[in-house]
């Protein structure tokens, strides 16, 4: 079981005295020396965040990168310009404080599901890897498969949230679907110490995607450990 380690929060943290401390490609240094696989990072629009100086850095880091971003031309261009091995389309609000929920790639609004599919085809033709953010919902796998992703990624919000054995299942069912009709799988959103064994448990999943409870953890232990810590409670 893989773990990519989100640092948002770190650029979060630093954003908010603007200062350059801390710096985020250090605490992409920590997690990877705690045992990381990889390092995920989200360039929102409104760049309230992560920023593009980061994400260009990150990359001449040289570790496993999955960008997370919306599926616009402005995100699109940036990707196929510094390449990471794995971009990550999610949906993005501007007043949202995290993201809510998957795409929704069957939309009555069709213009959603052109922007992603025009977007997949050019990350790919890049030669990037793509993953769609979806609920486990079967409609959105069959359609992510429908769009030639490479690569789902489950939202595990419902099930963090309530630990409901009913939402587990969803997630398990699911990544079973895709997996069948040649998709990959992978999940994230929510996940902590107490949750994340169960996902990481189910039949094909790849890798977990986490963030606020590492860096949480992180306050008090420090980042390294906090990683390593993960990486143990996923085994």
């Amino acid at each position: 079981m893989k773990l990519g380690v989100n640092i948002d929060h770190i650029a979060t943290l630093r954003q908010c005295r603007q200062e350059g401390l801390p710096d985020p490609i250090e605490a992409a240094r920590e997690a990877l020396a705690g045992g990381a696989d990889g390092i995920v990072c989200h360039l929102r629009e409104d760049r309230r965040h992560i920023q593009d100086r980061d994400v260009k850095r990150l990359r001449e880091l040289g570790a496993r990168l999955d960008l997370e971003m919306a599926a616009t031309a402005e995100m699109v261009k940036i990707a196929r310009r510094l390449k990471p091995d794995m971009v990550t389309i999610v949906p993005e609000k501007r007043l949202e404080l995290t993201t809510e929920g998957g795409l929704d790639l069957n939309s009555k609004f069709k213009i959603q599901k052109s922007k992603v599919r025009n977007a997949i085809q050019k990350l790919k033709d890049a030669g990037i890897v793509v993953s769609l953010f979806i609920d486990p919902v079967q409609k959105q796998v069959t359609e992510a498969a429908a769009l030639q992703a490479d690569f789902i990624e489950l939202h595990t919000g419902r099930y963090a949230r309530s630990l409901s054995l009913l939402e587990l299942e969803k997630i398990g069912i699911a990544a079973q679907q895709a997996r069948l009709i040649g998709l990959r799988v992978n999940a994230g959103h929510g996940l902590d110490y107490d949750n994340a064994k169960k996902v990481a448990d189910i039949p094909g999943m790849e890798e977990l995607n986490i963030g606020f409870s590492i860096i949480a953890r992180a306050v008090f232990v420090g980042l390294k450990r906090a990683v390593s810590e993960m990486k143990e409670a996923i085994k």
